[in-house]
């Protein structure tokens, strides 16, 4: 029989079931289960690690078949040999198939994998077009999420003029929700005729999407000495509330300059906290990056000026096709994506980013 681990892979994941074990034992202790932000860290990473004990434990059974073949193999007579070294043969095939899972398992996983994501849109150039079109993309997103069984919360919202979205602020919550949405982050580009344009002609509109995963207090402690809370009167949606009450929020952290804003609550209190929700949000992400440089480059491409020569994505509707820029990617079936059928492509984006860390770790 080959090597059973000739890369080593099963060796380096040893170490992993080891940390799976103690991580049980800290799921039973009093002291984590009375600690939530820690209980859910430790659940977290006990939930990782349960395939790689799986695919450990599978490789030591196969390991202990096929020595146990290989022995009998030495006192088989020929009969018994060819049906041995075909069970052999077959136990080298199901190891070269284990080893490729434990070279995935391998890929060091996402720090926020698991978590909510908030993610922003925002209308930016070709006027009211884009705006619209920025309603086009939330739209999407919702029916993502509701075909992917997620949930999304609107945190703010301000809708422009004809209907379409100026800004947009919301909060997607689901178990895989980062890991497919940390890709749309990014100026999204559409080419298509305008309701505004009365000659037919194709106008190339643009809207950025920020992708940010949420933290918690815990994580990300903010001084209230370096913010500076402005109230005032709501503006926009809000029924009977709106100008009634300053009950709308700005808040902004002056160390960084991020500035926040809430208004869709009828509470201040309320719009406080949401306003806070995502200034810590912002705050990790520039933590992030500031310490990453290739999350830094990706911080940078989300928040691009949303600029028609920037773009991470293009929607053109004329011939149905919608082309991912950063892999090469074009699928000609734009209204099925639009209608929230996203994996055709986030699947391929998913599929090159493995490929990327599996050739990063050889």
């Amino acid at each position: 029989m080959r090597d059973a681990d000739p890369h080593g892979l099963f060796g380096r994941l040893a170490h992993l079931a080891d940390e799976h074990r103690e991580l049980e034992a800290r799921l039973a202790d009093p002291a984590t289960l009375a600690n939530s932000a820690e209980l859910q860290r430790v659940s977290r990473r006990y939930r990782e690690l349960t395939a790689v004990v799986e695919v450990v434990d599978a490789h030591a059974r196969l390991v202990a078949d096929a020595a146990a073949a290989e022995e009998l193999l030495e006192v088989a007579d020929a009969q018994e040999r060819t049906g041995l070294i075909a069970e052999i043969e077959r136990i080298d095939e199901l190891i070269e198939a284990l080893a490729e899972r434990a070279q995935v398992l391998l890929i060091p996983a996402d720090p926020d994998a698991g978590r909510a994501v908030i993610m922003e849109i925002r209308g930016a150039e070709g006027g009211e077009e884009a705006n619209l079109f920025a309603r086009d993309l939330l739209d999407m997103y919702r029916a993502y999420a509701q075909r992917r069984g997620w949930t999304i919360e609107v945190l703010t919202t301000d809708v422009s003029d004809l209907g379409g979205i100026n800004h947009v602020t919301f909060v997607v919550r689901g178990e895989d929700a980062w890991e497919r949405l940390k890709f749309e982050g990014g100026p999204h580009r559409v080419q298509r005729v305008p309701v505004t344009e009365s000659q037919g002609r194709i106008h190339t509109s643009s809207a950025t999407v920020a992708v940010l995963p949420e933290v918690d207090e815990v994580e990300v402690s903010i001084d209230d000495r370096d913010l500076d809370v402005d109230v005032y009167r709501s503006s926009g949606a809000g029924g009977q509330h709106v100008n009634t009450t300053d009950s709308a929020v700005r808040i902004t952290h002056r160390p960084s300059g991020i500035v926040v804003t809430m208004q869709d609550e009828r509470s201040q209190i309320q719009n406080r906290a949401r306003a806070m929700q995502v200034l810590r949000a912002r705050l990790h992400a520039l933590a992030i990056a500031d310490r990453d440089a290739s999350r830094s480059e990706q911080r940078r491409s989300q928040l691009g000026g949303g600029g028609r020569s920037e773009k991470i994505r293009t929607y053109n509707f004329k011939e149905s096709r919608v082309t991912d820029h950063r892999i090469g990617l074009t699928v000609h079936r734009l209204p099925d994506v639009l209608a929230g059928d996203l994996d055709h492509v986030i699947e391929p984006l998913l599929l090159d980013e493995r490929e990327r860390l599996l050739a990063s770790d050889r």
